[in-house]
């Protein structure tokens, strides 16, 4: 009982605390109980150990705050690549029905740790991406080397009159070598480009008369000649069906027709071989 009451009397001893400015001020004294410089110290201890506890929490909110915007950019990343790759998977399945898509989830390796590898996920769509750009490339190249290779006759309607290889010359009867296919049809009738191209000739050529040079790239030119009237430039883009001239008898020839060569690298080449189902022959017509 004795040591409560001296503990009472120890925390309500009145305690002196003192304030001295560093002026010519007098100084201040206070006369406080122990129990209240005590549990001021008590106070300031727990606020001082609450702003630290405060200031540790805000830094690790910070910390994590960055992860999370790092995955959300990674994660946005991710689908803006996954949206691009089933964009081109569509093309690419409409082009050839192979699922691109497919071959790279079954390449993925989530043993290791249990979770999808992203930069695995991406090195894959990445690669994905570079193949169907090349297939893409490649299309557009074939599509480009269709539309320069020759297809078809020059005119809508007409026959082979005379065909590719050595001959008699229809006036001189000397054995010549005839570097197309002379294409009979009636004066007037329009000519067409066989295949999209550049003109590069159009203009009076001695025997060939009248004469229209396409060249088409990838090493093919078609020449289109005995015109009655030329309707294209020098420069000028024409696409395959374009009409360019029309049919006539300018030059050495013996009656109104196309003589029309295929040329590839340089070389003239049979036309029949790219006149197709449009080929028809003067034996044809006669049979």
């Amino acid at each position: 009982m004795s040591r409560l009451r001296r503990f009472i009397r120890f925390i309500f001893t009145p305690l002196t605390v003192m304030i001295i400015p560093h002026s010519t001020k007098r100084p201040v004294s206070l006369r406080l109980p122990s129990i209240a410089v005590i549990l001021t110290i008590l106070l300031w201890t727990g606020f001082t150990v609450y702003i630290a506890s405060v200031g540790i929490t805000t830094k690790e909110y910070y910390a994590l705050k960055k992860r999370l915007d790092f995955y959300r950019d990674e994660f946005m990343d991710i689908t803006a690549t996954v949206k691009s790759l089933k964009q081109a998977d569509a093309e690419f399945k409409r082009l050839f029905s192979l699922n691109t898509k497919e071959e790279i989830f079954e390449t993925l390796d989530t043993s290791d740790t249990g979770s999808i590898d992203v930069d695995l996920i991406k090195k894959q769509i990445e690669k994905s991406m570079n193949r169907i750009g090349e297939i893409r490339d490649y299309i557009r190249k074939q599509r480009d080397i269709y539309f320069a290779t020759p297809m078809g006759l020059p005119v809508d309607a007409g026959y082979i009159s005379s065909g590719f290889g050595w001959r008699k010359h229809p006036k001189t009867g000397r054995k010549v070598f005839h570097s197309g296919v002379d294409v009979a049809a009636w004066p007037g009738t329009p000519v067409r480009a066989t295949a999209d191209g550049i003109v590069s000739f159009a203009g009076w050529s001695g025997g060939s008369g009248r004469l229209v040079v396409i060249e088409h790239g990838f090493g093919y030119r078609t020449c289109y000649a005995h015109n009655k009237k030329i309707v294209v430039k020098v420069g000028q883009i024409v696409k395959r069906g374009d009409i360019i001239a029309y049919v006539g008898s300018t030059g050495n020839t013996t009656g109104p027709h196309v003589h029309y060569e295929v040329w590839i690298d340089g070389k003239p080449v049979n036309p029949k071989s790219y006149i197709g189902r449009n080929y028809v022959g003067e034996e044809d017509r006669q049979g």
